[in-house]
């Protein structure tokens, strides 16, 4: 009877369908770019560091990362129309959460649960796109057009998220998340059939201690990698702390997987030598990904940017995102060599890296960046979808769920050491070139004599007192001083991610094997993660 039963009722068209399911979709994928919408704005609004306001967003991806394989057993017993009510009711009850309070305390338990919550309605909903998807062809496109959208879905929250930041409180965001997710939700509850997407299986011997296990070692981790620089790494008792608990926890979630009969994450996936290189330039891939966020610092704090203007220059960037996605899906259609087509994204990475390095200046005309963003956006768009599907491909069908969720825990483990690696040589980097500018600030170099007088000069013309333009004068020197080093740090920092993108593409063209995987959609799956 369940068989004959569709998913749909039959008087709803397939349009109307494919735009309740993106009614659904959109808000998952923009709650993780709530927190990146405007760090600055959430951290004074909360009364927080910017730091916390990062390990919110890290708390919301290990929250997800750790839930994924637990989430697939409550995905096997629930009825989808219900669960996905289930994981919308959560989203909002903890979206009115994060509206109503300001403790730190409050907010991240939130968050944690969001996440949560976020792979159930994630999974739902891409589980429904490709029960539409009936071969192959259409699979491989589908989920290079959805790994796509989570490369964009940054620069469109900023875009749709600006003039609500600019004409209220930060909180507000979240509130437009909770009418956000009330049409589609009402919506797929009236066309959809109560059915299940797959045969039901007893919610019995859920393995609650390992998924307690990985999900805190994979908070810890974030932690350390967020708060490490911070603190001074391993000389604060915090960080040691939970360095030796992520470090037992593994030993635990290791020696755990080992002994069961049916592991949590199998580690079985280890074995295959094409899965663990493409899971490892995921990682790479999210380094370099998370290094664009040097970029539009860059053009916030240098160029003065704000938040509206800067999402209208991203909108380069998703433009060539959009080039890349269609073009890397046509490739994998094709069956090419995956070897050239990373080969090629990780070249224009490079020739973005290399480039941004030669145009970062104090002042710059906003079209000089366009083609630098579009190469940039060509790059990933290239890279994201055919490393995920031919590190699933990697493996055999019963192996797939396991792949899945160790990829996300890589892409999960890259998004932060790519937050630790800025923070590490933001510190370190722009206090050096900060030092070494201010060194050579003296009242014998003329430069700086005539500098200063330019900055009283202008100052004074505004009608400012004498004696107050020299400390105006001063104070501009020294920022100017300041912007000088973080511009100085952008180039170190880009010159090191430049060197390490020559040593990747070297050692993808001389592993030939890599083109002996078959890429096969239709027994392995990749993690429907919004991130």
């Amino acid at each position: 009877m369940a068989n004959r039963t569709p998913i749909f009722k039959p008087w709803a068209s397939e349009w109307l369908i494919r735009i309740v399911i993106f009614l659904n979709l959109l808000p998952s994928m923009l709650m993780f770019g709530i927190s990146t919408a405007s760090g600055p704005n959430a951290a004074g609004y909360y009364g927080i560091e910017p730091a916390d306001v990062q390990y919110s967003m890290v708390l919301f991806y290990a929250s997800l990362a750790g839930f994924f394989a637990l989430e697939r057993r409550f995905f096997d017993f629930i009825a989808s129309k219900e669960y996905l009510v289930i994981g919308v009711i959560i989203q909002i009850v903890t979206s009115y959460g994060c509206y109503v309070t300001r403790d730190l305390y409050v907010l991240l338990p939130l968050r944690f649960i969001q996440g949560m919550a976020n792979c159930v309605t994630t999974s739902v909903c891409i589980t429904l796109v490709f029960s539409r998807l009936k071969n192959n062809r259409s699979r491989e496109i589908g989920y290079s057009l959805f790994y796509g959208v989570l490369l964009g879905i940054t620069a469109f929250t900023t875009l749709v998220t600006a003039p609500i930041i600019d004409a209220f409180d930060f909180n507000v965001l979240y509130k437009w998340m909770i009418f956000m997710y009330i049409p589609g939700a009402i919506l797929l509850v009236i066309i959809m059939n109560r059915i299940r997407l797959v045969r039901k299986f007893p919610l019995y011997q859920l393995d609650w201690a390992s998924y307690i296990v990985y999900t805190t070692m994979l908070c810890l981790l974030g932690y350390i990698l967020l708060y490490g620089q911070q603190y001074y790494w391993f000389s604060d008792d915090r960080i040691l702390m939970a360095g030796i608990a992520v470090i037992s926890l593994a030993v635990i979630h290791i020696v755990r997987q080992r002994s069961l009969k049916r592991p949590y994450l199998s580690l079985e996936v280890f074995k295959y030598r094409n899965y663990v290189i493409g899971v490892s330039l995921i990682l790479i891939l999210y380094i370099c990904r998370g290094a664009f966020n040097v970029t539009t610092n860059y053009f916030t704090t240098v160029l003065g940017m704000d938040p509206r203007h800067l999402s209208y220059i991203l909108l380069a960037n998703v433009g060539g995102i959009i080039f890349g996605v269609i073009y890397s899906s046509r490739w994998i259609l094709l069956k090419r060599s995956m070897r050239w087509l990373w080969m090629g994204g990780f070249s224009l990475l490079l020739i973005f890296h290399l480039w941004m390095h030669a145009l970062f200046a104090t002042q710059a005309d906003t079209p000089t960046f366009i083609v630098p963003l579009i190469l940039q956006g060509i790059g990933v768009g290239l890279l994201m979808a055919p490393m995920i599907i031919y590190a699933i491909s990697s493996v055999p069908p019963h192996l797939g769920g396991t792949a899945s969720a160790t990829g996300v825990l890589f892409r999960f483990t890259g998004f932060c050491i790519s937050i630790a690696l800025i923070n590490y040589f933001q510190l370190l980097s722009r206090k050096v070139h900060y030092n070494r500018f201010l060194d050579l600030v003296t009242s014998l170099d003329p430069l700086v004599t005539a500098k200063l007088v330019n900055y009283k000069t202008a100052v004074a013309a505004k009608g400012v007192p004498a004696d107050q333009a020299a400390k105006i004068a001063n104070g501009l020197l020294y920022r100017s001083a300041d912007l000088q080093a973080q511009i100085r740090y952008a180039m170190d920092y880009y010159y090191i991610i430049s060197c390490g993108l020559v040593v990747i593409i070297l050692l993808i063209a001389f592993a030939p094997y890599l083109n002996r995987t078959v890429i096969n959609l239709r027994n392995n799956q990749p993690a429907p993660a919004s991130y």
